[in-house]
């Protein structure tokens, strides 16, 4: 027999499974790692970082082309996510994680079903808060990322990449420079999917001029909200006692108050960018609030009569201003009265928050918010001077006496609800009746000002009884039941989950006045209660928003301010597109309902 013969069987099955291991079709059954398809890198977005600091690092994954990975949360039960696991590091904290958003595509393996996945140049975002101890060198922040590699055809076997993050830690002195912006520009600290992103575009596509004019604008329309009513009253109080009666200087006063205004909020609006903290958080002090509502009992007695607010006399002097309140003081009370402002929130301050966040330039975000906040103070440039200037009306008489002492009973309002703020946020709501019902009938039916007038005589007791009967109907709406809430805890909010049913998430503050309006007003709706009823309805305080557990939570879903409604659906992912930040009414809240769980919304009623 030869055995050479290449038809003798065994020679012919070893040319056979020869050819097979040089085909393209046994490479490809060929086991292999999802690593081999994917290149991971870091960037640091700073060049040194400084003890207490935060700062912020990005995972490169470069994916090879026709090539995917899966999203953090894949669309199957079978296919693995990716997933940044870091080591715990006993001088870097992570304060938050952010996953791309992903693409959709349909593969041939999956039926044609259409998968999340991320493909190309993708960034996984971490940002660390570092120890106040730290001392200056060298660290390694390490890690691992979890991936699957899929084609069209077929998914590898999942992999573990190692992750390094070198960390250079500087002295105090030196000046953090900033590195990698164009990457890390695409961190998204706002609230909502696209918040920054509008500001980010508008300066890139309209320029500087015409995005610093919208954000002016956006300012103005700042006035709608009714966080900034107190400033109204407080205006009329500063400019109503004056004695200046040359024009000019009444509108110079103004625009100085004016500047105060934004001086204020602006700082405070940086503080908040850059820091992270919650916008309006300074409130949280029960001493503060009770201290804003002493300042505002002082200005209802000065409304009343009993003095004049005037600066110190030697002061007066110097700057030579007479009697009337000088230029200084009159910016000083613009500095106080834009602190009033600051719980007023909502979609463009939280977008202009992450803006500024993410460009860490302190100079840059006090001008974007020094704009925005002469946006806000515009009305109260026409507001302080004509007030002044109702001062050298002929024949002003009683009856601008009596406009007086309408600002006054407002301002006691005012007082005793910063007060009840400090001391009884629960009955706080109880100061809106208890002032309208006596100021009416003081006003409309007590006061005798205007005496022997009779047309001023009968517009005196219809505001004093409108005042009464609304403060009366307001009391009634009281009584009325609201939604029925669960403080947050983690083990209830796994069970929902785990139960497979939605959850709405509050966050408030006792001294957030839009939270009580939402309360009051749009969670007393019975739409809304309905439409509700198969959510597990959480309340997260952020009354003290650093304790350890607030921060906690404020950093995991990126809340800057309050109010923020967050809703998870039945998977455990937050709708993103439903969040509603500030104050919004029953119908507009249903709208946002609809996007978590269509078929349980109720449209609205008309009781």
């Amino acid at each position: 027999m030869n055995y050479l013969n290449p038809s003798f069987p065994p020679l012919r099955i070893i040319a056979v499974l020869f050819l097979l291991l040089q085909s393209p079709v046994w490479m490809q059954a060929q086991p292999m790692s999802s690593a081999e398809r994917i290149a991971v890198e870091t960037r640091v977005s700073v060049d040194h970082v400084r003890a207490g600091s935060e700062f912020k690092a990005a995972v490169l994954l470069d994916i090879e082309d026709r090539w995917h990975v899966n999203a953090n949360r894949p669309s199957l039960d079978y296919l693995i996510g990716t997933e940044l696991t870091l080591d715990p590091h006993e001088h870097f904290i992570i304060a938050d994680m952010r996953y791309p958003e992903p693409e959709s595509y349909a593969f041939a393996f999956a039926g044609g079903e259409e998968l999340l996945v991320y493909e190309g140049e993708v960034p996984v975002f971490v940002s660390f808060r570092a120890s106040s101890s730290l001392e200056p060198g060298e660290y390694l922040i390490e890690g691992r990322l979890r991936i699957q590699a899929c084609d069209d055809q077929v998914c590898l076997a999942p992999a573990q990449v190692p992750v390094r993050i070198p960390v250079t830690v500087g002295t105090a002195e030196q000046p953090a420079q900033t590195q990698h912006e164009e990457l890390f520009s695409q961190y998204e600290s706002g609230l909502t999917p696209d918040a920054g992103g509008d500001i980010a575009a508008m300066f890139e596509t309209r320029g500087g001029v015409l995005a610093f004019l919208a954000i002016f604008f956006i300012g103005l329309a700042l006035n709608l909200t009714p966080c900034v009513y107190p400033m109204l009253s407080v205006t009329v109080s500063i400019f109503g006692s004056q004695t200046e009666k040359r024009g000019g200087v009444i509108f110079s006063k103004a625009l100085l108050y004016v500047l105060g205004i934004a001086t204020m909020y602006s700082g405070l609006g940086v503080a908040a960018a850059l820091s992270g903290g919650l916008f309006g958080a300074w409130l949280q002090s029960p001493a503060v609030l009770a201290g804003i509502g002493i300042l505002f009992f002082g200005l209802a007695l000065s409304m009343f009569g009993l003095y004049e607010l005037q600066m110190p006399y030697r002061m007066t002097k110097r700057l030579g201003t007479g009697n009337s309140t000088g230029f200084l003081g009159t910016y000083l009370s613009g500095l106080v009265v834009g602190i009033f402002a600051a719980p007023c929130i909502g979609p463009p301050i939280i977008a202009l928050l992450a803006f500024v966040g993410t460009q860490g330039d302190p100079v840059f975000g006090f001008w974007t918010f020094f704009i925005l906040s002469v946006g806000l103070g515009l009305p109260y440039l026409v507001l302080g001077t004509f007030t002044g200037l109702i001062q050298k009306l002929p024949k002003s008489g009683m009856w601008m006496v009596w406009v007086k002492k309408v600002f006054g009973v407002i301002l006691t309002g005012l007082a005793l609800f910063y007060i009840g703020l400090a001391l009884y946020p629960g009955y706080v709501l109880y100061v809106i009746p208890l002032t309208l019902i006596p100021g009416g009938i003081y006003l409309g039916f007590v006061d005798r000002s205007g005496q022997g007038k009779p047309i001023f005589t009968r517009l005196k007791y219809l505001i004093g009884a409108g005042a009464v009967i609304y403060g009366l109907v307001f009391s009634l709406n009281l009584q009325k039941e609201g939604m029925v809430w669960e403080p947050y805890s983690e083990a209830r909010f796994e069970a929902a989950v785990q139960e497979g049913r939605p959850v709405i998430m509050d966050f408030y503050a006792d001294w957030c006045i839009p939270c009580l309006e939402l309360d009051r007003m749009t969670f007393t709706d019975p739409s809304v209660i309905r439409s509700t009823d198969r959510m597990v309805r959480l309340k997260v305080d952020l009354t003290h928003f650093d304790s350890e557990e607030s921060e906690m939570l404020r950093r995991e879903y990126r809340v800057a301010g309050v109010p923020s409604i967050v809703f998870i659906d039945e998977s455990g992912e937050e709708v993103r597109q439903a969040r509603v930040v500030g104050f919004l009414n029953a119908s507009e809240f249903l709208k946002r309902i609809e996007m978590v769980d269509p078929d349980y919304v109720i449209p609205v009623s008309g009781d």
